[in-house]
C-alpha cells in the first residue's frame, strides 16, 4: 500500500512538473509575441509619425505659398486701385 502511494505521489509530482514545463513554454511563447506585438506597434507608430511629419510639412508649404499668392494679389489690387484714384484727380 505505501509503495503504491508512493508511486503515485511520484506520478503527480511528474505529471505536476510536465504541466509547469508546458505551462513554462507557454508563458515563454506568449511573452515573445508580447515582444513581437509591441516591437511591430512602436515600428507602425514611427512609421505613423513620419508619415504624419510628411504631410504636415507638406500643408505648411502650401500655406506658405497660398500666403505667398494672396499677398502678391493683394498688392496688385492695391496697385490698380491707387492708379484708378490717380487717374481720377
Amino acid at each position: 500500500m505505501r509503495i503504491l502511494m508512493l508511486t503515485t505521489a511520484a506520478a503527480v509530482a511528474a505529471a505536476l512538473a510536465a504541466c509547469s514545463e508546458k505551462t513554462e513554454d507557454h508563458a515563454a511563447a506568449a511573452a515573445d509575441q508580447t515582444s513581437a506585438a509591441a516591437a511591430s506597434a512602436a515600428n507602425d507608430a514611427a512609421a505613423n509619425s513620419q508619415a504624419a511629419a510628411a504631410q504636415a510639412t507638406t500643408a505648411a508649404d502650401n500655406a506658405a505659398a497660398n500666403t505667398q499668392a494672396a499677398a502678391a494679389k493683394a498688392d496688385r489690387k492695391i496697385d490698380a486701385a491707387a492708379d484708378a484714384a490717380a487717374k481720377q484727380k
